[in-house]
């Protein structure tokens, strides 16, 4: 089985790690959003149903088979061949994640940096890059000339009716940071300060996984724990500001009627399959570094609450600024609430602005931001990193081989993010971001799913967990539970999503742009790209070696954990590596029952169904 695996020093890393890919910067700014899009606090509801149906579920499945292999991503699918294909699809869908999240880092590097000033640059309007529309609460735009003649150039500016201008973030944020670009098909030449900023963050990812989970597992103490010290702090600021109470009404009170709305459904269910980062590969990476008889059962209900509480959290500290930008302008909460990036780059922003010591809770803010999106973004990654070393061993025969890989990843991540830090860059990162993050990760949790419950079969891969964990008393039942999610709930739940974001399929656009056909065709280029090493390896193979079965050393990476149907001893005399129904409880040297520690294997030798529960 090749040498000994790397380990995390002990399980706290391995939960800390999770933990740290699962809250990352979706948690800010897309959870706080869609719950007061869709109902405040009855969105609470299909998102805790959709965690237990979908979330939990697709988790352990993960985990356990990550766990119990030791295997990346890639190799791991010598469970059956034939869908080895899954395993490039996920290291795929990962690079591209990779590329365009360490870009949203650099953007939060940049602000972090930009925010060490006695005066933020988004205060006010009397900039080189702002307009005559520009929006810093000086500027009545009812007034012929809302400068009053401090600038000329906007004496004679024809000012749209009614407009009340545009705020003065969102022209730093676009103007300075972005300075984007009228389309997709205008890149405008490549944005050198924010580059450096990607730089820097590829930087800081080599650093931290150059020696892979020996330093990761340390540096997550920091990462995964300090975005807790600084949205505590920034709550309790935001408590203590005007209009705090407002926000928060917004965000947590319920509307029950939205409950009836299938998309708030397809919300939750969206939201708790991305938010777990099922699917990408980077939980069975993870896993994969664990001891063998690591209770995946308890990391398996810890991480996916820890998450979902954050996510809850979060809200709190967004719309109690958001009550207090709201108070402050003298509207309503939805006139100021946003989603998604513009919600961290814009909208909050906004509101620091307007607190004493702004540039304080500034810095406060994007370093949490940046520290929070390293966290997934260590994983993520790792993970690709992990499925290649795993898949191409060559490239570990020497730490320096496998320094100078895992250099060369990082920097075809810097490379290969450059198109997304020119002036349209911010086109194509939404491209990119809806393409990964659509149709492809849906496709593989369904099929991961099918494969494992169905293929390999639920009661083979259960009693694989029982040989890791046992098959004490908070065990059995639980697979109950697990049983008819796998078999039934989640892969009908992926389903249903897959049908209805068909349906609701629609040419791709961004806050009112609709993409030009080459932004079209690159689109559905990046998904078919994600996806096409499903079906290739399978007609590749297929047409090579037939169809396929689990090879002759499948099952856990140790020999010491190699026991029952997994024994060297027995494989020796079965062919193909094959096993018989009754292989748990025969030592087929001695043609005796064995004995083992765990009594789930100690089953009648008469019987031949293999099949039991």
């Amino acid at each position: 089985m090749g040498g000994k695996r790397a380990e995390w020093s002990n399980p706290v890393e391995f939960i800390l790690t999770c933990v740290g890919f699962a809250v990352g910067l979706g948690n800010v700014w897309r959870f706080p959003y869609l719950a007061f899009r869709n109902g405040g606090g009855a969105f609470l509801i299909p998102y805790f149903i959709c965690l237990v149906a979908i979330g939990i579920p697709l988790f352990y499945l993960e985990i356990a088979f990550g766990q119990f292999a030791s295997l990346g991503p890639v190799n791991i699918w010598k469970i059956n061949l034939l869908m080895k294909g899954l395993g490039f699809s996920m290291i795929t869908v990962s690079g591209g994640i990779a590329l365009y999240y360490v870009v949203i880092i650099a953007w939060c590097l940049y602000y972090f940096f930009a925010s060490m000033t006695s005066y933020l640059p988004w205060q006010d309007c009397d900039n080189n890059w702002n307009t005559c529309l520009c929006q810093d609460g000086k500027r009545n735009f009812s007034l012929p000339d809302p400068w009053l003649g401090a600038r000329n150039e906007c004496l004679t500016f024809d000012y749209p009716i009614n407009t009340t201008g545009v705020a003065v973030s969102e022209e730093y944020f676009r103007r300075r940071v972005l300075e984007i670009t009228d389309g997709f098909e205008s890149t405008g030449g490549v944005k050198w300060d924010v580059t450096l900023c990607n730089l820097l963050a590829w930087t800081i990812i080599f650093i931290v996984l150059s020696k892979g989970i020996k330093t990761l597992g340390k540096v997550v103490y920091f990462t995964a724990i300090f975005p807790y010290v600084l949205l505590t702090a920034l709550l309790i600021r935001g408590l203590t500001l005007d209009g705090y109470k407002q926000g928060i009404e917004y965000y947590f009170t319920p509307d029950l009627d939205k409950l009836t709305d299938a998309s708030v459904w397809s919300d939750a269910a969206v939201q708790i399959f991305y938010s777990l980062s099922a699917c990408q590969g980077g939980l069975i990476a993870m896993a994969s570094f664990n001891k063998f008889d690591n209770n995946v059962l308890r990391d398996t209900f810890l991480v996916p609450i820890i998450n979902c509480l954050t996510s809850l959290y979060a809200g709190f500290v967004i719309f109690s600024v958001l009550g207090f930008m709201a108070e402050a302008k003298g509207v309503t909460v939805p006139e100021v609430a946003k989603g998604g990036p513009g919600l961290v780059f814009i909208v909050y922003p906004e509101g620091l602005a307007q607190m004493p010591v702004a540039p304080l809770w500034s810095i406060l803010f994007f370093f949490m931001m940046a520290t929070l999106g390293f966290s997934s973004a260590f994983s993520i990654v790792e993970t690709v990193m992990t499925g290649l070393l795993d898949e191409f061993p060559a490239l570990s025969r020497s730490k320096w081989r496998v320094l100078g890989f895992r250099f060369g990843i990082c920097m075809s991540g810097f490379l290969l993010g450059l198109p997304m830090t020119t002036r349209g860059g911010d086109y194509m990162l939404t491209l990119v971001d809806n393409a990964v993050g659509g149709f492809p990760l849906l496709f593989v949790g369904f099929l991961e799913v099918v494969l494992l419950c169905y293929v390999y079969g639920f009661f083979r891969f259960k009693r694989d967990i029982e040989m890791m964990i046992g098959d004490r008393l908070c065990v059995k039942p639980c697979f109950w539970y697990f049983g008819a999610c796998w078999m039934l709930i989640s892969p009908l739940a992926l389903l249903a999503v897959i049908i209805f974001k068909i349906v609701q399929t629609e040419p791709l656009e961004s806050d009112g742009y609709l993409y030009p056909d080459s932004g079209q065709v690159i689109f559905w280029l990046i998904q078919v790209t994600c996806l096409i090493g499903i079906p290739g390896w399978f007609i590749y193979y297929s047409c090579k070696k037939g169809l396929g079965k689990p090879t002759a050393d499948w099952g856990p990476a140790l020999p010491e954990n190699r026991t029952g149907r997994y024994s060297v001893a027995f494989n020796e005399i079965t062919t193909n590596g094959s096993a018989p129904a009754n292989d748990y409880s025969v030592d087929m040297m001695k043609m005796q029952p064995n004995e083992y520690d765990n009594k789930a294997y100690v089953i009648d030798t008469g019987d031949t169904t293999a099949t039991k529960f």
